[in-house]
Parts: structure tokens; sequence; C-alpha cells
């Protein structure tokens, strides 16, 4: 399949990226031309992630939390989520137009439903796994369930909360790219305006895989710098 997508992204012969472009073909030189017109969409795509992924965080947290010391809340928040979780993204962008409108409102609450699930499932069983005779000498020092859990728990749990966070903002570029179903923008509707031309497709998910991995870099870093005990093991 590789070889066969490579061969089909065959460069064109000299002749100027309009002629490439009315071929159909893979061109750089199209690409050089008109990589401006990315830059509004992109920074459409940045907002449709970091947004909602934000907001999924801070609900995620707090539920999160609150089910660690009612642990029979987390069976209800999990079915709840995961059944947001499980519609399909296009259907719910279409299911929430006519509640919330065309635009960001409609966007925004899909792609946060989609977090809740895998950022409030990390953060649960980051914080269970801290080792119980950790708790039990945090305890015996004379801390308050409240300072153990902010200064033992969920420092221990960071690394299992990152990773739930890795997960759901690269989910959440991909979904996002679907967010102009919703009216939304983004890369998406670079891709959905022509989307049988190569070199824009390849342009526009290109860019969205770059900003995926630009993102997971960033979160892996701060959560080394919220770890330096794994840095000093290491």
């Amino acid at each position: 399949m590789i070889s066969t997508t490579i061969a089909q992204l065959q460069l064109q012969e000299p002749g100027g990226s309009d002629a490439c472009a009315a071929s159909n073909g893979f061109c750089p030189g199209w690409i050089v031309d008109n990589i401006d017109r990315y830059w509004t969409p992109l920074l459409e795509h940045v907002y449709l992630t970091v947004v909602p992924v934000a907001i999924g965080f801070a609900i995620s947290m707090a539920l999160a939390i609150f089910a660690h010391r009612r642990r029979w809340l987390t069976g209800p928040v999990i079915a709840i989520s995961g059944i947001f979780f499980a519609i399909p993204s296009v259907a719910a962008f279409f299911l929430l137009q006519p509640i919330t409108g065309l635009g960001y409102t409609t966007a925004m609450v899909a792609l946060v439903s989609y977090t809740l699930l895998i950022i409030f499932r990390n953060i649960t069983n980051g914080l269970r796994n801290v080792p119980a005779e950790t708790r039990d000498a945090a305890l015996g020092q004379g801390m308050t369930e409240h300072q153990v859990l902010f200064k033992v728990e969920l420092p221990m749990a960071v690394p299992e909360i990152m990773a739930g966070l890795r997960i759901a903002t690269s989910t959440t570029v991909g979904l996002a790219a679907l967010a102009v179903f919703a009216g939304a923008g983004g890369l998406g509707s670079e891709i959905l305006i022509d989307k049988r031309f190569k070199s824009n497709v390849v342009v526009a998910g290109g860019l969205a895989v770059l900003l995926a991995a630009a993102f997971d870099l960033l979160i892996l870093a701060v959560q080394r710098l919220m770890t330096p005990w794994q840095r000093a093991r290491a």
C-alpha cells in the first residue's frame, strides 16, 4: 500500500504549479505558492483541540477526585462518558445542531464529550495505583486526607494522568478535522473544499499529523518537568 501511495504522488514535469494542479498531481510549487491559505485553518484547528481538551481535563479531574473519595461514582461516570464516546463523531455534530446550532459551540460540546472517558479513566487509575503503604506513611506523618491527595497521590499519578491527556489530545486533533460538519472550520474545511486534489489533501492532512506530534512532544516535556524523580531515577 505504501508503494502504491508513493507511486500516486508522482512529481509532475516542470511546467508551473498551475499546470501541475490542473493535472491533479503532487505539486511542491503549488504548495509553496498557497501555503498561506492554511494558516487560518491551522489556528482554528489548534483552538478546536486545546479548548476542548482543557475543558475536558478540568471536568474529568473534578469528577475523578470526587469519585476517588466515593468509589461507587466511578461506574456511573464511566458508563455515561462511554455512551458519549461511542456516538460516531459526524453523527454527534449533526445531532447537536438543532440544539446548539452551527459553529464552535456544537463542535466544542461534541469534542469535550469525547475526552471525558479517556482522561477520567486515566486519572482514577493513576490515583488508585498509588501504593497503599505510601498513603499510610503520609497519614502516619500527620497529613490530612486533603494533603495526601494533593501532595502524594496526584503527584504520583502524574505519569498515568499525562498518558491519558496525550491520548485525548491526539484523538481530538483527529476528530477536530470533522468539526467542519458542525460549521467550525479547521483543517477539515480545506480537505472538504477540494478533497480530490492530492496536494491539498497532503498538506492539510500533514499539518494535522504534525500538530498531533507537536502536542504530544509538548505534553511529554511538561510531564518530565512535573516528575523530576523519574529523571533522577533514570
